[in-house]
């Protein structure tokens, strides 16, 4: 097993988002009150909101797109214990170049999949949401600009142009022909959830496999993660929620 293998997997995560349960499941019922017969999610990693939508939703099919062979395995698996593994595919591959309309899409932290900035995306992703439909759209922006202390602690690279403040992106999807029906954005408790969540498979290895060669280079890459979350981004670095709406 790799390093990268023992601090991947994230198996307490529920969502890859800083989301808390009680606020996907209120998300996942707004989208499905618009009755979709289409459900996609893009750069879906297991699918969990996908999976939602779909089993409020009984007349809809779900499709989700990922990279990640071993996230699309786990929300086959997750689709069949619910009883919903014939109304959902998984796609292995880039979210660009496998995409369809919808009546609902979702595209969760993976702007990424559709453009250099946030601006693209957003501008790609308005053909794929059938008229009439919604996008669900998740983010990172900055909550306040962090003093240039508190980038150095960032990932390598950080400045305050890396992200975007919240008014600007509800500005870009505005202008990219969405109309924000709602904009929420993570709590502190979603994102120490998400944080904590995150590492605790390998953490949880690391205290029964202290002496395994590869402990060393796990706990570097832990306690360098947890850096960066704790002096660098915490308080600073935000993750915005917009439910957009297109014209019918």
């Amino acid at each position: 097993m790799t390093v990268e293998e023992i601090v991947g997997p994230a198996t307490r995560m529920v969502f890859h988002s800083p989301m808390s349960e009680e606020r996907a499941n209120r998300i996942a019922a707004d989208l499905a009150a618009t009755r979709p017969a289409t459900v996609a999610d893009y750069a879906c990693g297991w699918g969990e909101l996908l999976l939602r939508v779909l089993a409020l939703a009984p007349a809809a099919r779900g499709y989700g797109v990922d990279l990640s062979g071993r996230d699309l395995a786990r929300g086959r698996a997750n689709a069949a214990a619910r009883g919903l593994g014939d109304r959902v595919e998984f796609v292995e591959g880039p979210a660009r170049e496998n995409a369809r309309t919808a009546d609902v899409v979702i595209s969760s932290g993976a702007w990424q999949a559709f453009g250099r900035n946030v601006t693209r995306a957003l501008e790609a992703l308005r053909p794929l949401v059938n008229p009439g439909g919604r996008l669900f759209f998740g983010v990172e922006h900055w909550e306040t600009v962090p003093p240039p202390e508190r980038l150095a602690e960032m990932w390598p690279g950080t400045t305050a142009e890396s992200y975007e403040l919240l008014a600007d992106l509800a500005d870009h999807a505005v202008a990219a022909g969405f109309r924000p029906l709602r904009i929420e954005s993570s709590t502190r408790p979603e994102w120490d959830d998400y944080e904590s969540l995150e590492t605790m498979d390998a953490e949880e290895w690391l205290l029964a496999e202290p002496d395994h060669p590869d402990a060393a280079a796990v706990r570097d890459r832990l306690d360098g993660k947890r850096s960066i979350w704790l002096r660098g981004h915490r308080d600073y670095f935000g993750f915005t929620m917009l439910t957009l709406g297109v014209p019918g």
